[in-house]
């Protein structure tokens, strides 16, 4: 009596919420990263701004060269930046030193060099900084931003966020 029918609703809602776990999926990767149809070599000038309202706290390094990698010149640092509402972490480059920036707490807005448009990072989110990336951040909103940064920096008496 409950046979074969009475299974097909649970058959399509099963089908929708798979189709709508996937969509967000999709949407989740591309969160704080640049449109592919935005995305151009040299589109944002360089802006001339000071730090405002960031502190920069380094909580770790290590000698890169003193470890079975040997690299000369290089140091491994792992670093908190808090970013007050309206702070600004001023124009820098990753040519010399690539990044990993995790958002902790807030959403802060970047203004890269090879994007035609802001990049919103919210918290959760992982940015990727490398070769070709020159940017500042803004934080727009009303809470206090939290960025933990992984870098390689080749001068330690570089101080630039």
């Amino acid at each position: 009596m409950f046979g074969i029918p009475a299974r097909l609703p649970w058959r399509r809602l099963t089908v929708a919420a798979a189709l709508a776990g996937s969509m967000a999926a999709t949407s989740v990767a591309h969160a704080g990263e640049c449109p592919a149809d935005k995305l151009k070599p040299n589109v944002r000038e360089k802006v001339d701004t000071k730090a405002v309202g960031v502190s920069d706290d380094t909580l770790g390094s290590i000698d890169l060269e003193k470890q079975p990698a040997h690299i000369k010149d290089r140091e491994l640092r792992f670093r908190r930046l808090t970013i007050e509402p309206g702070g600004i972490v001023p124009w820098h480059s990753h040519d010399d030193r690539p990044a990993l920036i995790f958002v902790q707490q807030g959403e802060i807005v970047e203004y890269a060099s090879n994007c035609a448009e802001p990049i919103v990072h919210k918290a959760g989110d992982i940015r990727p900084e490398v070769f070709g990336t020159s940017h500042w951040w803004k934080n727009l909103g009303k809470e206090t931003v939290i960025l933990y940064v992984g870098d390689v920096r080749k001068d330690p008496h570089d101080h630039n966020m």
